[in-house]
């Protein structure tokens, strides 16, 4: 019990901060703000389920993938670290350029979709708005940690997939409520709620690292 509720309070902040359902609600309506109330609701259920979908098999598959490729699990902690820190980094000092650029990729795809935006549930609203390569490479790191035996792996898979569903009913939630979230945050409440999550994603980020850093160096200074 004490293992599930370990992983799975490592692992929702982790994927909430990175994917940032908050900021991502205000780039979903850039491009469904133009639908009606019912659409826009479809559309986020869509994203939502696509977005538990590609966070399960990259929770699932990842590993098995990267051993194939002979990725060590603790060279892929401290990649996936470093990716989530630099991430944040960036996050921290410039919240608005990420954001930015994301607004003007959605209102080119929203200018394109015109009212077919059940095309556009996966590609881009799901990747890479929502779950891009940020959202993939932490949820790898994540999976990274399990624990050796089939029971606890099974426990571990479990708490990491309902930390997923969590996320991806946050998303639910916050893209089917866009347009008052828009009201509410605005530019500046925007910011302000990506710089706090930003600084909890570095620390979280600085620790999947570590955690990988440290059996590397517990080897190389024992012998």
């Amino acid at each position: 019990m004490h293992q599930a509720v370990s992983a799975f309070l490592l692992a929702f902040p982790a994927l909430f901060s990175i994917i940032n359902p908050l900021g991502g609600a205000i780039i979903f309506y850039e491009v469904a703000g133009n639908v009606d109330v019912s659409q826009r609701h479809r559309l986020a259920k869509r994203v939502a389920l696509y977005s538990f979908f590609v966070m399960v098999s990259a929770l699932l598959a990842g590993t098995y993938i990267l051993n194939f490729f002979g990725i060590s699990m603790n060279a892929l902690r401290i990649a996936g670290g470093l990716v989530v820190s630099v991430r944040a980094y960036e996050m921290l000092n410039a919240p608005e350029s990420g954001t930015k650029r994301k607004q003007k990729d959605a209102e080119a795809v929203a200018a394109a979709a015109d009212q077919d935006l059940a095309s556009y549930a996966f590609f881009p609203l799901t990747l890479p708005f929502t779950t891009g390569p940020g959202t993939i490479a932490v949820t790898i790191s994540l999976a990274t940690g399990r624990p050796d035996g089939w029971a606890q792996a099974w426990i571990f898979y479990a708490a990491d997939a309902l930390a997923v569903l969590a996320n991806a009913l946050v998303i639910w939630i916050c893209y089917s409520a866009s347009d008052r979230m828009v009201r509410i945050l605005g530019q500046s409440g925007q910011i302000i709620v990506s710089r706090m999550v930003a600084f909890l994603l570095l620390g979280i980020g600085v620790q999947i690292a570590i955690t990988g850093l440290n059996p590397i160096l517990h080897d190389a200074f024992v012998r």
